[in-house]
C-alpha cells in the first residue's frame, strides 16, 4: 500500500476526484508546515485537557462551535467516520423502528444500510432523469408531496442534494413541503460541504443555496470530498426543534469509534480556519478558475459540458466528448496517460469533481490534454449540446435508477427478507434481495433489499463485472443474498 500511494504522488497527478485538498500544497499554503510535519506525534487518545467526541466541552467543543458559526446553523457535530456515520445516526434519530422513511431511490449505500440498521421501511421518491446522459435528475418536490400524502405515517424525508454529478434538488420547496407534514428533511449533502461558503463570501450568484440556507433540519456534509480535511472527516449539522439533539447525539456515539482519531479532528479544525481565515479568497480564486476552465473548454471543438443552470453546483465539470466517439471510460483512461485522474464515468460522462485546493495549473494542464485528445481522434459529428438537456419527470421512471448507460430496473417491491440465502447471480431471476447489489463508485444501489431481481439486473451486474468495475453485493463466487 505504501509503495503505490508513494508512487501515486511521485506522479504529480492533477487529481479532479475526493479529497477537496488535493495534496499538502493547500495546508502549507496556509501556514500549517508544522502540523504537517508532526501530525503522528499528535496522533492521542482522550487524555488531560483532549476533550471527549461524545461530550464534548472543551478543544472539540471548539471547533463543533466553529462549525455552526462557519454554517450558520444551531449545532454541528464532528464525524470521523464520514458522511456515512451520521446518515445513520440521523435516520435513526428521526425514525422509530419498524417505522418509514421516503428516500430517494439514488441515494447512497449509506442510507440503504440504515433501513437495516434502523429497522426501517423505505418508501422511495423516483428521481427526474436526464434525458439522453442516462444519469439522475433531480428529486421534485412535487414527487415528495406526493408520497407524504399516500405515507402519513413516515417519519422523515432523506434525499441527495447534489447528486454525484452536482445536480441539486429544489430543497425550499421540499422542505416547505415536508414541514406542512410536521416530518423531518435530512440532506445527504455529502457532495456540497463547499455550497455554503460560495455563498457566504460572495461568490455563489450562479451556485445553488446549500441545504442549510433552505431549511433543511439535518444536513451531513463531508467536508473531505471538496474542502481542505482528510478523507472521512465530516460534520452534521442540526437546525431546529424537530429531532431531538440529545436523542441524535445519542444516536452518534453508537455508530462512531469509541477511539476517535485525533488527527482526522484536527484537520476539520484547520479547514474551519482556513476559511474562516482565507475563506474570501480561496473560494473568490476557485470560482475564477472554474470560469477560466469553462470559457476555455468552448475553444475545443466537439467537447461538451453538462449544464442545468440554477439547478447545477457547477463545481462538479461534468465532460462529454462522444462527438470523438469516445465514452466516459475511454475519456477516463485518456486523461490519465496525462496524469490526471477523475472521479467517475456514466456513459458519455466523465465527472471531474474539483476542490479547494485546485489550482490553476491543474485547469492548464487539463486543458491541454483535452486539446490533445481532440486533436488525435476524428470528430465523427455534433451532437446536441448537453447544456440544455431536458428532464423526464419521476412519473413512469419508477424503479430506475439512474445509474448509467445499461440502466437497470429492479422488480417489485417486497418486504425486506428477514431470513436468507445464496444464489448464483444468473439464476437469481425473479428472486426477492436480501443484500443490496450496488456498483462503486458511486454507491448507488442497482436493486435494494427487497426489490425483485429482474433480468436486466443481471445483465447489468455482469456487464459491469466483466469491464473490471466493483460491484458490492457480489461475493468471490458470485453470489447475492436472496430471501428464503
Amino acid at each position: 500500500m505504501i509503495d503505490f500511494l508513494l508512487k501515486h504522488a511521485d506522479l504529480d497527478p492533477v487529481s479532479w476526484h475526493m479529497p477537496g485538498h488535493k495534496g499538502s500544497e493547500i495546508f502549507r499554503r496556509y501556514g500549517y508546515e508544522k502540523f504537517m510535519e508532526r501530525f503522528v506525534d499528535c496522533d492521542v487518545t482522550e487524555i488531560p485537557g483532549a476533550d471527549n467526541l461524545f461530550q464534548a466541552e472543551g478543544i472539540i467543543r471548539d471547533v463543533q462551535d466553529r462549525y455552526a458559526r462557519l454554517y450558520d446553523v444551531d449545532y454541528s457535530y464532528l464525524m470521523i467516520n464520514g458522511t456515512s456515520g451520521g446518515i445513520l445516526a440521523a435516520m435513526m434519530a428521526s425514525v422509530p423502528s419498524g417505522g418509514k422513511i421516503i428516500m430517494a431511490r439514488n441515494c447512497h449505500k449509506s442510507v440503504f444500510n440504515g433501513l437495516v440498521l434502523g429497522g426501517i421501511q423505505p418508501v422511495y421518491a423516483y428521481p427526474s432523469v436526464l434525458n439522453d446522459c442516462d444519469i439522475s435528475g433531480p428529486i421534485l418536490p412535487e414527487e415528495i408531496g406526493r408520497l407524504l400524502e399516500e405515507n402519513p405515517d413516515a417519519g422523515a424525508v432523506i434525499l441527495p442534494s447534489p447528486n454525484y454529478y452536482g445536480i441539486c434538488s429544489d430543497i425550499r420547496a421540499i422542505a416547505d413541503i415536508v414541514h406542512e407534514h410536521g416530518k423531518v428533511l435530512i440532506v445527504d449533502q455529502a457532495h456540497g460541504a463547499h455550497l455554503k461558503f460560495f455563498h457566504k463570501f460572495g461568490w455563489g450568484e450562479d451556485l445553488p443555496n446549500s441545504a442549510e440556507m433552505d431549511g433543511a433540519d439535518i444536513t451531513i456534509c463531508s467536508i473531505h470530498k471538496t474542502l481542505a480535511s482528510l478523507t472521512q472527516s465530516a460534520v452534521l449539522n442540526l437546525q431546529g426543534s424537530r429531532v431531538d439533539r440529545y436523542v441524535l447525539e445519542d444516536k452518534l456515539q453508537a455508530v462512531e469509534s469509541t477511539s476517535p482519531s485525533y488527527i482526522l479532528m484536527s484537520f476539520l479544525d484547520i479547514n474551519a480556519r482556513i476559511l474562516e481565515e482565507h475563506g474570501s479568497d480561496a473560494l473568490g480564486e476557485w470560482k475564477e478558475n472554474l470560469a477560466y476552465f469553462y470559457a476555455k473548454t468552448k475553444q475545443i471543438k466537439g467537447l461538451h459540458i453538462l449544464n442545468l443552470g440554477s439547478q447545477m453546483d457547477h463545481t462538479k465539470i461534468n465532460l462529454d466528448m462522444s462527438a470523438y466517439g469516445i465514452n466516459g471510460g475511454q475519456l477516463e483512461e485518456l486523461l490519465m496517460e496525462y496524469g490526471i485522474f477523475s472521479e467517475l464515468y456514466t456513459g458519455n460522462i466523465l465527472m471531474l469533481m474539483t476542490g479547494i485546493g485546485n489550482t490553476r495549473e491543474h485547469y492548464d494542464r487539463t486543458l491541454d490534454a483535452l486539446k490533445h485528445i481532440a486533436e488525435k481522434h476524428e470528430y465523427i459529428g455534433s451532437k446536441t449540446d448537453i447544456s440544455d438537456q431536458g428532464l423526464s419527470s419521476s412519473e413512469g421512471n419508477k424503479n430506475r435508477t439512474g445509474n448509467g448507460p445499461m440502466e437497470a430496473v429492479a422488480g417489485k417491491l417486497h418486504p425486506i427478507p428477514q431470513r436468507r440465502r445464496f444464489v448464483d447471480l444468473t439464476g437469481a431471476e425473479g428472486m426477492i434481495c436480501a443484500g443490496s447489489i450496488i456498483p462503486y463508485p458511486p454507491g448507488i444501489p442497482i436493486v435494494c433489499p427487497g426489490e425483485e431481481i429482474t433480468a436486466e439486473v443481471i445483465h447489468r451486474c455482469k456487464a459491469l463485472r466483466e469491464k473490471g468495475e466493483k460491484v458490492i453485493g457480489i461475493n468471490d463466487h458470485g453470489q447475492v443474498q436472496v430471501g428464503l
